[in-house]
């Protein structure tokens, strides 16, 4: 499995951080990871905030390239959960292309239930795992 690495000042990657350049860390140039409600891939009010702020980010880093990232919680089958996942990574892209982040400069996978942040099985727990995240590809 890829993971993105941070960039040093010169654009080469920087080995000796233990961390990814991701959302989801607090490490991603300010991005920050968006949620969704269960069984669902509709931006509420809360996470279209969170994507305006985004993309103003991008568009004052223009060089600035991500992985959108579509995660679901670990309920669910495995190939409906990649396919959920996908939608919330492409609803979150289009949404950034609709504010004027050009579509070129996102990218989309989806993990499905493959990569939670929370393995508890209550609300809460599962909420923090129904996300779009970023990683920072080039900037």
């Amino acid at each position: 499995m890829f993971t993105a690495l941070p960039l040093t000042s010169d654009g080469a990657a920087d080995a000796n951080e233990n961390t990814a350049g991701d959302s989801d860390s607090g490490k991603a140039m300010g991005l920050e990871t968006v949620h969704f409600p269960f069984d669902s891939f509709t931006l509420d009010s809360e996470a279209q905030n969170v994507l305006k702020n985004n993309a103003s980010i991008m568009k004052d880093k223009s060089h600035l390239k991500i992985q959108i990232e579509g995660h679901c919680d670990q309920r669910g089958g495995i190939q409906y959960n990649i396919a959920l996942g996908e939608k919330r990574a492409n609803a979150t892209r289009k949404f950034l292309t609709d504010l004027g982040v050009s579509h070129d400069r996102m990218t989309v996978i989806s993990f499905g239930k493959e990569k939670l942040i929370d393995t508890g099985t209550s609300e809460e727990s599962y909420a923090k795992n129904r996300r779009s995240n970023f990683v920072i590809t080039s900037h």
